[in-house]
């Protein structure tokens, strides 16, 4: 899948001067909802094309920036399309139907179950696992989680993840002579996967110090009687 969605991916990115943040908010809407494909075949380009000054603007810098304020706005609006979506059908209609959205049961069972679990913190930390990135917004939407903190929590995961994507691409760019599209994209998912479990743990040490931090101030605040 990754293979066919490079190359016609890497025809829409011929136009990235002019229609590049465009297309960059566009495919990760697409990638935040339904229809799953990798986000490291966008963001990853997107840095690449950022340093070389051949994005949009022409400065790698305002570009890398623009690319990452595009791809977290794209991964919201993906997010908010599983949350509402969800909010307004429920469950069993998901589990009944969701097959003919990319959704088979399974797979919502086990978003469901992260959810439970863990809540507020899976929509932080699951913005950055293949798999169920996408899928977390649905449990979200059927527990009816507050949509300020299914915004704060989904934006700052999905802003780490875009950040991190943006950034190898724009070393990429920015160290190497030219590659191909596909060059770009498996290099970039293999510095990814290396790194990838130092990731989590920071972003789990992060939303954990965030808990603990929230209890105590609760505890304090809290009326005595």
């Amino acid at each position: 899948m990754t293979e066919a969605l490079i190359t016609h991916i890497e025809a829409v990115a011929a136009h990235a001067p002019v229609w590049g943040l465009i297309i960059v908010v566009l495919l990760m809407t697409i990638e935040s909802s339904f229809v799953p494909f990798p986000s490291e075949v966008v963001m990853i380009p997107a840095g690449f094309l950022a340093a070389r000054g051949s994005l949009t603007l022409g400065s790698p810098l305002a570009d890398a920036v623009l690319a990452i304020l595009s791809g977290v706005a794209g991964s919201l609006a993906g997010a908010y399309i599983n949350y509402f979506l969800s909010l307004k059908v429920g469950a069993p209609f998901l589990e009944r139907y969701g097959r003919f959205f990319f959704l088979p049961k399974p797979k919502l069972e086990r978003a469901e179950e992260i959810f439970r679990a863990y809540g507020a913190g899976a929509t932080f930390v699951c913005r950055l696992l293949p798999g169920i990135r996408q899928l977390i917004s649905i449990p979200a939407g059927i527990a009816r989680m507050p949509l300020a903190g299914f915004t704060l929590w989904t934006g700052l995961g999905a802003g780490i993840w875009v950040t991190i994507l943006t950034f190898l691409g724009y070393s990429l760019g920015a160290h190497t002579a030219a590659m191909t599209y596909a060059e770009i994209v498996h290099s970039g998912k293999a510095t990814l996967s290396h790194n990838l479990p130092w990731i989590l743990l920071g972003c789990g040490v992060v939303f954990a110090a965030y808990v603990l931090v929230q209890r105590r101030v609760m505890r304090r605040s809290a009326p005595t009687t």
